[in-house]
């Protein structure tokens, strides 16, 4: 395996009163999607439209991901780390009895 080296950001790349980018938004709008199909509990408070700030956007991000990982270990859901999902087991339709001894067509 060739491993690949990653400089260091400079010192002043982390700007936390930076204007939100559009990859950011993009970001927060998919988590604003997912966090959509979470229970009410676990849902963030935080209106995306208001946020303004790289800051702003990284603690909606952090929380978001966090609620969305303590729904997935509540539900025991399989990672995807070589674990299989189970298959739904479907019943068979079974033939109805007429209780009139008659045929049903």
């Amino acid at each position: 395996m060739t491993i690949i080296q990653v400089p260091k950001p400079p010192p002043g790349a982390m700007n936390p009163d930076r204007p939100v980018s559009a990859l950011l938004k993009a970001q927060m709008a998919h988590l604003h999607e997912a966090q959509k199909r979470l229970p009410f509990r676990l849902q963030s408070e935080l209106y995306i439209n208001a946020i303004r700030t790289e800051a702003e956007a990284s603690r909606y991000v952090a929380e978001v991901t966090a609620a969305i990982l303590v729904a997935h270990k509540r539900k025991k859901l399989p990672t995807a780390k070589g674990a299989q999902m189970r298959k739904a087991v479907i019943p068979k339709k079974q033939k109805r009895k007429n209780p009139r001894g008659k045929s049903t067509r």
